[in-house]
């Protein structure tokens, strides 16, 4: 606040003081300037008034500076990498030749066009019929550039975003992308579309058009740092298509994109087939050289996964990640590639490989107690599958966010100590004293051990052998429950987890479902225990909540499965989200990691640290991987190797 002085005349009058403030108008700001005026106000009717100036004011340049920044990208944490005039990314090819046919398999059988609501099974590929209004890096943490909006404008505590968005984008069809179209996109997935998009706009206050190429998203009160980069990644569709449309329900109706590729072909459940818009606005873009080098891109649905992969080895498409390390090492023994027509590799990533589990729905009473949960990690026995079943390939999955500097390991120290000791009456004990451990059945006498263990924790939780059935001391009820599990190569493993079962007196009933029907048990929470994979990013943030908090737990189409609902843990993400730079985000998510695995949630299953790749060769690739792991969307298809092959469309 600056002080005005002023200066009283020196006569019989009454003194008003009055304040005529003004505003200069900056880029995203405004500063209030106050100039004070004093009337003397006579007495007798016939004085005049005397008007006394207020005095000159210094204003320092710095105090008019803007109070927002205006970029051309954002980053959570530090610098961005591309500077405002970059050409490209680095792990693109800029002069990558446009053309050719990508052939993917897809386990889906899909029922709709709309992939944001919980009705129907969407089409795989649906995401590349939308742009967002900015786009990450790969070789980056978390970092965002324009893409739909040319810049983003924001204050220091983050506390709201302003997005302008490039005069030349334009919809599928011709049609301006307005700032009214982005207000749409945001309205229609919070009142129609998944839950899953209320839990993880919640934070948004308000979202209003200032013009036609200005947004503004205000953000509730917090230090959530990542909030800007949440909104910019908003899929933008068009108020003009979607008016008169019921959103919410399932559609063969081929709807209006903003991306780099529209639906070409339909065949329901079975096939669908992309083409790369010709007169694509933004194909020129930083964010976009080098990237959607394909003419067309097409999914042929298969429900069996044997048959899929014997459809590759045909040629019926031409690239696939093989997740069976049996296969892997036995079924590629083909003359395709033997002679070099397929290639055969494996590409590391150095992403957090979160958590694959077997996961325990705790909502149902038999899975409630923590001891029970504990208990049941004795069933699985990895060393033994790893030796027999995956040759040796995977590693031990015991943390949420694995492969990456924000696993819990060892005890805590430093600033994760303190953080959990905020909670420590809330805690297990053991979390305090003793690292994170999974059984290791490899060592003298460690089967018979682990089962002992096992059984007393079942005993205290109020189950007791009879006849080598593990019982309920109260109620008499058997312990029983299902499995649900969508591929067939996932059988296998289970049946050795049935047998591990039986062995504490456990019954375990194994259901093997079609894509569709698991997608809708697990998304109402209908089922006992299944198998999914959380994946996280190397900068953990608001997905946290749909993944583990208290509100997400009873709210269908969240990703909490397990049915987590615990105000520690609410705690601590609250506190992820909140953090405010790099080291305290990784003691935070340390602390929150901890706490989930001494929660036994889950039954940790394992991680390879990359993708096993097969492919025809007829692709170009980049010479650079980035930080996040390779993308197809990158590579293309060479003329010279698709003619030799008569693969790829030329």
């Amino acid at each position: 606040m600056i002080a005005h002085a002023v200066t009283r005349a020196v006569t019989d009058t009454k003194t008003i003081t009055r304040s005529l403030p003004r505003r200069l108008a900056g880029i995203g700001s405004g500063i209030a300037i106050g100039a004070f005026l004093t009337f003397s106000v006579p007495a007798q009717a016939e004085e005049m008034p005397k008007i006394v100036a207020a005095p000159t004011i210094s204003v320092d340049e710095e105090q008019l500076a803007p109070v927002t920044t205006v970029s051309h990208g954002i980053s959570l944490y530090g610098d961005m990498k591309y500077g405002p005039d970059f050409r490209s990314f680095d792990y693109v090819n800029p002069n990558a030749p446009k053309g050719g046919t990508l052939v993917q398999g897809s386990s889906v059988s899909f029922d709709t066009l709309n992939p944001y609501t919980l009705k129907g099974t969407a089409a795989s590929g649906l995401g590349l019929m939308y742009d967002s209004l900015m786009v990450g890096s790969a070789d980056e943490p978390s970092t965002h550039y324009g893409l739909i909006a040319r810049s983003i404008e924001y204050p220091a505590d983050r506390s709201f975003a302003i997005f302008h968005l490039d005069p030349r984008a334009r919809f599928q069809d011709g049609t301006d992308i307005t700032a009214d179209d982005v207000v749409f996109s945001f309205n229609i997935l919070i009142e129609k579309g998944s839950p899953v998009y209320r839990q993880y706009y919640a934070q948004v206050d308000k979202v209003e058009a200032l013009d036609d190429l200005t947004v503004r998203f205000d953000f509730k009160p917090g230090n959530n740092r990542e909030l800007p980069m949440i909104v910019a990644d908003l899929a933008i569709m068009p108020k003009h298509y979607w008016e008169g449309r019921d959103f919410s329900k399932t559609t063969f109706d081929i709807p209006v994109g903003s991306g780099a590729y529209k639906i070409q072909s339909i065949e329901a459940g079975r096939r669908i087939t992309y083409e790369r818009v010709k007169d694509y606005w933004a194909a020129d873009l930083p964010v976009n050289r080098g990237s959607n080098n394909f003419d067309t891109i097409r999914y042929d649905t298969y429900r069996d996964l044997d048959v899929e992969r014997q459809a590759f080895f045909a040629g019926e498409y031409l690239v696939r990640s093989e997740h069976s390390s049996r296969e892997w090492n036995t079924a590629y023994n083909t003359p395709a590639v033997q002679n070099g027509e397929i290639k055969k590799e494996f590409l590391p990533d150095n992403l957090p490989n979160g958590m694959q589990a077997y996961v325990f729905n705790t909502r149902k009473p038999l899975f409630s107690d923590r001891r029970v949960r504990e208990a049941l990690q004795y069933a699985f026995d990895f060393e033994w599958l790893n030796r027999a079943m995956f040759y040796g390939a995977y590693k031990r999955n015991v943390s949420y966010f694995a492969n990456s500097e924000l696993a819990a390991t060892g005890l805590p120290t430093g600033e994760e100590l303190g953080i959990l000791k905020g909670f420590k009456s809330k805690l297990p004990p053991e979390l305090f004293t003793e690292p994170p451990y999974l059984p290791n059945f490899d060592p003298p006498n460690g089967r018979r051990e682990a089962l002992r263990h096992s059984i007393k924790l079942l005993q205290e939780a109020g189950w007791e052998l009879r006849d080598q059935q593990l019982i309920n001391s109260k109620t008499g009820q058997p312990f029983r429950f299902e499995l649900i599990i969508r591929q067939p190569g996932l059988e296998k493993i289970a049946l050795v987890l049935k047998a591990r079962l039986r062995q504490l007196g456990v019954t375990l009933d194994i259901r093997l479902i079609d894509t569709g029907q698991w997608i809708n048990r697990i998304q109402a929470y209908d089922f006992d225990m299944t198998t999914f994979w959380w994946q996280q990013s190397l900068s953990p943030g608001n997905e946290q909540q749909i993944f583990w908090s208290s509100s997400a737990a009873n709210q269908p189409g969240t990703r909490n499965f397990a049915g987590i609902s615990d105000p520690v843990i609410d705690e601590l993400i609250g506190l992820v989200i909140d953090a405010d730079n790099r080291e305290t985000l990784v003691q935070r998510v340390r602390a929150l990691d901890r706490v989930l695995q001494w929660g036994f949630y889950v039954i940790p299953q394992y991680y390879l640290g990359g993708d096993r790749m097969a492919y025809w060769d007829v692709f170009g690739r980049p010479d650079t991987v980035p930080l996040k792991g390779t993308s197809v969307m990158t590579w293309w298809i060479d003329p010279e190797k698709s003619r030799k092959l008569n693969k790829g469309g030329y």
